[in-house]
């Protein structure tokens, strides 16, 4: 499986980069969105992918961050949704924008994507609607781009400590809260904002992570 790749820019085209590794060229199918992120051919790039495999076809789907490649794979579990859809729909509205789509149940919003019909944004809300909050959660720790010089050093292992008393077990609904808040945050929300929707929510009965983010949501929208 190829799970990103880094070179340079060959050429930019209709919604297709080719991508210069190393003296091989990739073609990779991207959004609108990433294709106009992607700096202008002769400079250093780099994607994070997934491979499309049929009968009839072998195809590298293109990601700016490890969040829009999650989010498309989410995408395309409901069922009728192909890359082409799903790449409308983060192309439209970005990975962050289809979450909240999503959490709040707003089906006209995934609408607005290119060949998203009605029908079909009404799946992608109910079939995904208790996991997208989830993916938001960890929206933080996968929100950075790809960079064309990433270097992974693996970490040396600590020395053998003494034992240690073990810690409590800790609280599911504080963790539950801190991950609500984080994905606010993660969505732009400021921090008392997000502090203060996700503590009303708790206090209303929300106690898991998806339906923390739902209620808060909804506090936070604005009132007209």
């Amino acid at each position: 499986m190829i799970g990103k790749l880094s070179g340079v820019v060959d050429w930019k085209g209709d919604g297709v980069v080719i991508l210069d590794v190393r003296g091989v060229g990739y073609e990779v199918t991207v959004s609108d969105r990433t294709l106009a992120g992607l700096p202008p051919p002769g400079q250093a790039a780099a994607l994070y992918t997934d491979l499309v495999v049929r009968e009839d076809l072998l195809q590298l789907i293109g990601f700016p961050t490890l969040l829009d490649r999650e989010s498309y794979r989410l995408l395309t579990t409901v069922q009728g949704v192909g890359a082409k859809a799903a790449l409308a729909m983060l192309g439209t509205l970005g990975a962050e924008g289809v979450a909240r789509a999503i959490a709040l149940g707003d089906a006209r919003a995934l609408q607005s994507a290119p060949g998203v019909g009605p029908k079909l944004a009404q799946r992608v809300v109910l079939e995904l609607k208790s996991k997208a909050p989830v993916l938001m959660a960890q929206g933080g720790r996968m929100s950075a781009t790809a960079s064309a010089d990433d270097v992974v050093i693996e970490p040396t292992p600590a020395p053998a400590a003494r034992k240690a008393k073990a810690a409590p077990p800790p609280d599911p609904v504080a963790l539950a809260s801190a991950d609500a808040l984080s994905a606010l945050a993660n969505l732009g929300y400021s921090h008392g904002d997000a502090a203060g929707a996700v503590a009303q929510a708790a206090g209303e009965g929300a106690a898991d992570t998806a339906s923390l983010i739902r209620a808060a949501l909804k506090l936070l929208q604005p009132r007209g």
